[in-house]
């Protein structure tokens, strides 16, 4: 099995409803995202896939959530946009990005600090 890792980041604010304590208020992170794919495979150049073209996959999630206020954005008007869901998110919308069934999202795990993150498997 073979695992390509890529690091990105995007700036947001949010809030976290029913939650007791400061992050209730309205605050923002520079949240860091790694986005780990695995394959069983290689294609003929001997990659998993393109870096360039994971990238810019990734990238393109990040444009949807670089600069916004989280909580008004269609994924998390029901739920909080915790790191947590944001993880959740950023791995169900690069699994539809991907379109290539050998290439799997293996984990997602989104930094809201240097010392606290959330990794989801999906």
């Amino acid at each position: 099995m073979y695992e390509l890792k890529v690091i990105t980041n995007f700036s947001a604010a949010h809030q976290l409803k029913e939650f007791e304590g400061a992050c209730e208020d309205l605050h923002g992170h520079n949240w860091k995202i790694e986005v780990c794919v695995t394959s069983a495979t290689l294609h003929e150049a001997g990659v998993v896939i393109d870096f360039r073209i994971l990238k810019k996959h990734v990238n393109q999630i990040m444009e949807s959530l670089d600069h916004k206020f989280l909580n008004e954005l269609d994924p998390f008007k029901d739920q909080n946009p915790s790191s947590e869901n944001i993880a959740r998110y950023v791995a169900e919308q690069l699994a539809i990005l991907l379109q290539d069934p050998e290439i799997k999202v293996s984990r997602v795990t989104a930094w809201e600090s240097e010392t606290a993150s959330a990794t989801y498997y999906p």
